[in-house]
């Protein structure tokens, strides 16, 4: 592995067997500011650390060993959302098919002009930085549930299910100045200011579910 890279800066993994290819995009991506990674299979790049940062892969099709579209069914069967741009020598209208609809984010027939490079790799960091904020707020959302109680977990589902607080005191068999206290704590711990602010962060997070019906 080649490694041209500056943590603070968009990361670009160039999988690639030709040796050649990997230099001359390597030298182009860092004169474009990004950093760069080039590995030469498949199988080295997935023994390499998962991206954490704003990133997305240029990954040659057809290579010895692993293919671009085994690459790209193992990061999905590995829950590692990269976004992908495949490049290939041929125009294989089945195989970009299924590139795209397995999640690429384009499909490039060699020699790929500069410029379209280019905008394919932007619009895959665009991407990728789309995905990295889902990502933490889900995360943020989480560890802020995490916090609650059980009881105050409990309050919290009735609440956002559209209970009110005597039904949620008939529900849980508990008092409403109970209700009402584990609701003042639970908006405390979350950061809530209202009901929306508690539909928002549930709505973030597979912690919190449940149906009115329940009541």
């Amino acid at each position: 592995m080649t490694e041209l890279l500056d943590r603070s800066l968009p990361k670009i993994f160039v999988v690639d067997d030709d040796a050649s290819l990997r230099k001359s995009l390597a030298l182009v991506l860092a004169q474009e500011g990004l950093a760069v990674s080039t590995f030469n299979c498949a199988e080295d790049f997935l023994a390499s650390d998962p991206p954490q940062t704003c990133s997305c892969a240029i990954v040659d099709m057809h290579m010895p060993g692993m293919s671009g579209l085994e690459l790209q069914e193992t990061l999905a069967r590995q829950g590692i959302t990269l976004p992908i741009i495949f490049l290939t020598g041929y125009g294989e209208f089945p195989a970009s098919v299924k590139a795209i609809k397995s999640g690429a984010e384009d499909y490039l027939v060699k020699p790929v002009a500069r410029e379209k490079l280019l905008l394919a790799i932007h619009s895959a960091l665009a991407k990728s930085e789309q995905m990295l904020g889902i990502a933490d707020r889900r995360q943020q959302a989480r560890q802020r549930v995490q916090q609650l109680t059980q009881r105050e977990r409990e309050v919290m589902q009735l609440a956002i299910n559209g209970a009110s607080a005597k039904e949620i005191a008939r529900s849980l068999n508990i008092s409403y100045r109970t209700v009402e206290k584990h609701k003042s704590s639970l908006m405390r711990k979350t950061g809530s200011t209202n009901l929306l602010d508690l539909v928002k962060l549930a709505a973030e997070t597979d912690l919190v579910s449940g149906d009115r019906s329940e009541l």
